[in-house]
């Protein structure tokens, strides 16, 4: 009897131990780093400082965490790893020969798969082809449709089987990349709209490939903001419309997300955005429970883990110490110097030294009649004396071409009325702000519109009256040299890339001209980016004398004038946050 009840208890811990292994749950970890924009190291090679915020630190946090996950770690970018940096314009433009750094770097730390953004585009064919080349993983782009083949330019999904999970990765970019960038940097493309693009992709993925797991990488953030009747964010949109995704990772608007919503079939997905330079990864468990190859269970949890902490990954640091010390020399290559500090602070408040320096210059090289710019960088310093590689960052942010346009004078003065309507107040008494603030940072600081939009013009002389609405605000008085400006004629027009192509929405809604009609004003383009240019003129002239061009002023000076130091102070001083509050005018 006795072996009897031992035969029955082994033959039952045999079921049990079989009931085990065929019902196993496997914890897979999903690390996402998106919108790098070159900070492979802790250093700011413009600002030439430390910082904290890198791949360098991220892959610390990756070995530690593969110490416990493993193989079951899956590692993923979301785009736009192409540029901000020096070091990533350098591997781009000056070292074409060597091993593109960011694709080195990418494999040495194992991912296992990325996705294409707008910046990475905005490098140009050659080098996200190179790029995309010497990456040891798949660059996916689902929505990058080659017009030729109508077939996706780049591979649409990523199969990663982990411990018998099946996961599928499915890589969108935003469709709004002809907004901002020409044709010439995306030949023979096009870009699908994401919603349309996921339901087709999940339906032949479910057919074919029967995932345990599906997964968006979306270089695009959750919702909003209609360019060219695309949108621009539809990260959440395809999460809740299109049933399928266990979790979407966002990228592209440079905020952190991480939140659940439930799809249209009442399940719910995980959508989480680690935002940008590499100071927090988006951090992902998911738990699957099969048998017989179906899945029980499945569970997602996510957080956005703080990198910035962390010590940089020394096998990193001495791996690519050589791409380093390549970088340090080129930004500290002296090019020219400069008899006085600008600041883009003073931009927004009336003519600076360093948004007509750039004016200056954009006409010397184009021979336009006319220039656009507005500033780049919030709060952006080119320091009194040598003047360096570095400096040029900061000078110009990014790699935009120089475009002359022909646009008419009332089409000119149009873009300046809505420039300056989502740049200014429209104050109703002395005591209001003269800018068109928030109560708080909304992702502008506290501009209510991005500042890279507020373009001034140089080339004419005009006043711009707060007190007005839009349509209202600019009076044209001349041309710089005095001669009379028309709204019937014809200019030449110095612009980037960026608001040649669109971007801003100031030449399109702002001017009325459509979108489609754009590419035929361009009479001009440089074959480089404007940096690159700007770089050459100063090299030329070797000492550079900012004044602001003065062309231009608010106006009325007795509301204007105490209303900039108010604001001035508002953004800029630190003791003075909180003394003034928003006094927003209501229409």
């Amino acid at each position: 009897m006795k072996h009897l009840v031992c035969l029955m208890a082994l033959i039952g811990l045999g079921c049990l131990q079989m009931r085990a292994a065929e019902d196993q749950e496997v914890t897979l970890r999903l690390i996402e780093t998106s919108d790098v924009h070159g900070c492979y190291f802790p250093y700011d090679f413009i600002g030439r400082r430390p910082v904290k915020g890198s791949l360098a630190q991220v892959s610390s946090f990756v070995n530690e965490q593969r110490k416990v996950h493993g193989d079951n770690l899956i590692l993923m970018d979301n785009g736009d790893i192409l540029q901000g940096q020096p070091i990533a314009y350098y591997y781009n433009f000056m070292d074409t020969v060597s091993v593109h750094v960011c694709a080195d770097i990418l494999n040495f730390m194992r991912y296992d798969v990325g996705n294409m953004g707008n910046h990475d585009v905005e490098a140009g064919p050659s080098v996200y082809n190179r790029w995309v080349k010497q990456c040891d993983f798949p660059v996916l782009g689902a929505n990058i449709i080659e017009k030729a083949t109508g077939r996706p330019y780049l591979k649409p999904y990523e199969v990663i089987e982990r411990d018998g999970v099946k996961v599928v990765v499915l890589g969108m970019i935003t469709p709004a990349v002809p907004s901002w960038l020409p044709e010439q940097l995306w030949p023979g493309l096009h870009f699908e709209d994401m919603e349309t693009c996921a339901a087709k992709w999940v339906r032949t993925i479910r057919e074919t490939e029967h995932p345990d797991v599906l997964v968006g990488l979306f270089h695009a953030g959750p919702e909003g903001n209609r360019l060219d009747n695309v949108v621009e964010n539809a990260s959440a949109d395809v999460a809740q419309k299109v049933p399928g995704f266990d979790v979407v990772f966002m990228g592209h608007d440079h905020a952190r997300h991480c939140r659940k919503i439930v799809n249209v079939a009442g399940d719910s997905v995980l959508i989480v955005d680690p935002a940008n330079r590499a100071g927090f990864v988006s951090d992902v468990t998911i738990r699957v429970s099969k048998k017989d190859g179906k899945v029980l269970r499945k569970s997602v949890e996510g957080t956005l883990t703080n990198v910035r902490d962390y010590p940089a990954d020394e096998a990193f640091v001495r791996k690519f110490q050589p791409q380093y010390q390549s970088t340090i020399d080129f930004v500290s290559r002296k090019i020219g110097r400069i008899n006085q500090t600008i600041s883009t602070k003073d931009a927004y408040f009336g003519p600076s030294a360093f948004i007509d320096l750039i004016h200056q210059l954009q006409l010397d090289i184009s021979g336009a009649d006319i220039s656009f710019c507005a500033p780049l960088s919030f709060n952006a310093e080119i320091r009194e004396g040598d003047i360096y590689m570095s400096d040029m960052f900061n000078l110009y942010k990014y790699e935009n071409m120089l475009y002359v346009m022909q646009l008419s004078g009332q089409e000119i003065k149009d873009f300046l009325e809505m420039s300056y309507a989502i740049w200014t107040n429209q104050m109703k008494s002395a005591d209001d702000h003269i800018l068109l603030l928030n109560e708080e940072d909304k992702g502008f600081g506290r501009f209510k519109n991005p500042s890279f939009n507020f373009d001034s013009a140089a080339g004419i002389i005009y006043t711009v009256d707060v007190t007005k609405p839009q349509g209202e605000k600019i009076r044209i008085e001349s041309m710089a040299d005095g001669t009379p400006f028309s709204l019937q004629k014809i200019y030449k027009v110095a612009v980037n890339s960026y608001r040649g192509n669109g971007g801003g929405d100031l030449l399109t809604k702002g001017a009325g001209i459509p979108k489609s009609e754009l590419s035929k004003r361009i009479v001009f383009s440089t074959d480089k980016d404007l940096r690159y240019y700007l770089m050459k003129r100063i090299e030329e002239v070797k000492t550079l004398d900012p004044k602001p061009l003065n062309q231009w002023r608010f106006v009325p000076e007795e509301w204007t004038r105490p209303a900039i130091e108010r604001d001035y102070q508002l953004l800029f001083t630190n003791n003075h946050k909180d003394i003034y509050k928003m006094k927003t005018s209501s229409k």
